[in-house]
């Protein structure tokens, strides 16, 4: 959809809160943090699976959030009939894996065989294939072969038939050519062509993580730092050692192990797996407003259930879809006629690498209109301040976030977003765009992050309710100027 810088001008020139935005009786007062709370441990139970993207537990929750909406008396985005937008969604479930260290001995000695727990002290990457095999490992630095940025950790060691162990991240985080480079995708991609049977990614805690794609006979997998110190202590070097190592000489520092491994992996593929976006709207009374679209939206997905463990991802993104539920119900109530349109949508496929709402931009339901700005929510439920971050030329967005937390009395900490990564929420597509957007997150601590623990009694139900009172105010005043 093409954006009109000059579309933005008329709503962003009053600088507070305008007071037509609010007609009657003040919808902020309307939100309950109690029913946000609901939909988030709904959302998080057994019933709904971790929402992994194209499973059946994730549809079940799709269908859910619609007919939330439907009983508040939203419109349907979809073709004015559905709320649900379909794509292909392939996706894997773990059922089970196995990983076994076998060290070296010293002098000839025989060396010990150490079997991890799963879940605890690894977990296959959740694209992974099928497979069991033995081999050595080479640890290469960051994953990174990126000749025509003169940096390469395969230089000088062959990752052939053997497993590859790296951390995740640059080796230059200020240079932007790495950007690629630090996608799931590309490492793991750069590891097979290089013959790798499988690539060992270090982290500090195991994560679940379903971005990026199954490739036919290699098994990727994350390990803890306490693992991975297991396989470096034949060199006499630690995880910690040799990252701080990358970072300072920000150079190569490759080589082979002897320390072999075990893995088996069992895993089930649904290459025709289907995810859904789910939108809704109302519309606005303006004539010709109404035509500009200002979108309240989060990321509905979460990890799913593996290797007997449910990744429940409450606070990711439970929370934030319960916040968008929230004001949802409120700004459907009689009383609230926003002159501009406003859309609400929940994303699939954003643990996969933004899939859903890169679909939704791509493949526009609503044909003539246009994005006015987006309001982003991810991980609103820890903590007890949010953080906000905004982008955008209009630099009076910046005043009207500052305003709205004022009136309300909610702690903001913002920073302003100059750019998009391969860590970025379902803003970016609308960013890069040149659509205005803010980004709201509690400031957590966000303690078990993409891990079991992540569950309902993580969730604060007044942070929640702050998220959705300010996401309501601002919302009206970009739709009311």
């Amino acid at each position: 959809m093409t954006h009109h810088k000059s579309l933005l001008v008329p709503w962003l020139l009053v600088t507070g809160l305008a007071c037509n935005a609010l007609r009657g009786q003040d919808p902020v007062a309307a939100v309950r943090g109690e029913l946000a709370y609901g939909y988030c441990r709904t959302l998080a139970g057994e019933r709904f699976e971790g929402r992994l993207t194209g499973s059946p537990g994730y549809t079940a929750a799709a269908r859910w959030a619609a007919g939330q909406f439907e009983k508040w008396g939203l419109k349907p985005l979809f073709g004015g009939k559905s709320f649900l937008q379909d794509y292909p969604s392939p996706y894997s479930v773990i059922e089970q894996a196995e990983l076994t260290l076998k060290t070296p001995g010293k002098e000839g000695a025989e060396g010990k065989q150490l079997s991890l727990d799963p879940v605890k002290d690894f977990l296959p990457l959740l694209f992974s294939d099928s497979g069991e095999a033995e081999a050595e490992l080479v640890f290469a630095g960051w994953g990174i072969h990126a000749p025509e940025l003169g940096y390469d950790d395969y230089a000088g060691v062959d990752a052939r038939g053997k497993f590859v162990i790296c951390f995740r991240g640059v080796p230059d985080p200020s240079r932007d050519g790495f950007t690629e480079h630090d996608q799931h995708r590309t490492r793991m991609k750069q590891a097979a062509e290089r013959g790798a049977r499988g690539l060992f990614y270090i982290y500090n805690e195991v994560q679940a993580n379903p971005n990026g794609d199954r490739i036919a006979g290699f098994l990727p997998l994350e390990i803890s730092t306490s693992a991975a110190d297991l396989i470096l202590s034949e060199k006499g070097f630690t995880s910690a050692d040799l990252r701080r190592d990358l970072l300072r000489y920000q150079r190569p520092l490759s080589f082979a192990l002897k320390t072999r491994a075990l893995l088996k992996v069992k895993a089930r593929y649904f290459p025709e797996g289907i995810g859904h976006n789910i939108g809704a709207f109302i519309e606005g009374t303006d004539p010709q407003l109404r035509q500009e679209w200002i979108v309240l939206g989060a990321h509905f997905d979460h990890c799913g259930k593996h290797s007997g463990a449910l990744f429940p991802g409450a606070d990711d993104n439970a929370s934030g879809s319960a916040t968008v539920l929230e004001a949802a119900r409120v700004l459907a109530l009689p009383g609230h006629s926003p002159r501009r349109s406003i859309l609400f949508a929940l994303f699939g496929g954003e643990e996969m690498g933004l899939l859903g709402s890169q679909w939704f931009v791509k493949n526009e339901p609503y044909q003539g209109k246009k994005f006015a700005g987006m309001i982003n929510f991810d991980m609103t439920g820890e903590g007890d301040s949010l953080g906000c971050g905004y982008g955008g030329e209009p630099v009076e967005l910046k005043k009207i976030l500052d305003t709205a937390g004022a009136r309300l009395q909610i702690a903001l900490q913002m920073r302003e977003i100059r750019a998009v990564g391969v860590r970025s929420s379902d803003f970016a597509p609308f960013f890069l765009k040149g659509i205005p957007v803010v980004s709201l997150a509690s400031n957590g601590p966000h303690l078990f992050y993409h891990q079991a623990g992540d569950t309902i009694y993580r969730i604060n139900p007044e942070m929640l309710a702050d998220s959705a009172r300010f996401g309501v105010a601002v919302a009206l005043e970009l739709a009311n100027r």
